[in-house]
């Protein structure tokens, strides 16, 4: 059983607007508000300066997906691009989905001459997840995260 890696595009939106739902309730007992979640991720499937989604496809079938946002460092001199939306339904884990759609990732940043680097937040409380990112050769790199979010 292979898996393909293809960016989404905007008949992907209904699947990545679940896929993310999914993700913050699992992850964070968060339900995501649906006049939010389905416009935002309509807006980076319309431009992908925003930020781009890539989807596993596994028999024809979405086995998961990834999306990246960008963020310029001057001192590195190169775009970082930061990896966010991670899901993978559960019929789908331990399949290798996630490092294909990291490996797919990783090789189109290796390629990108503005590009230096990858980034992610993982919860504090997803071992799992964090072992299977150290895997991937990915390292903690001493900082927190720190956030002011305004409701809409």
């Amino acid at each position: 059983m292979g898996i393909q890696i293809r960016e989404a595009k905007p008949s992907d939106q209904a699947s990545i607007v679940e896929f993310n739902s999914r993700l913050a309730d699992e992850t964070e007992g968060k339900q995501l508000d649906p006049n939010l979640i389905g416009p935002g991720v309509a807006a980076i499937l319309a431009d992908s300066g925003k930020g781009r989604y890539w989807l596993a496809i596994i028999a024809g079938k979405v086995a998961g997906q990834i999306m990246v946002t960008y963020e310029w460092s001057d001192w590195r001199n190169g775009m970082l691009w930061w990896i966010q939306s991670v899901y993978v339904p559960a019929e789908f884990r331990r399949m290798g989905v996630f490092s294909a759609l990291y490996q797919h990732v990783e090789s189109l940043v290796k390629e990108d001459q503005n590009a230096c680097g990858l980034r992610l937040y993982v919860e504090n409380n997803n071992t799992r997840a964090q072992e299977t990112y150290r895997n991937l050769a990915m390292t903690e790199p001493g900082y927190i995260v720190m956030q002011s979010i305004f409701p809409k």
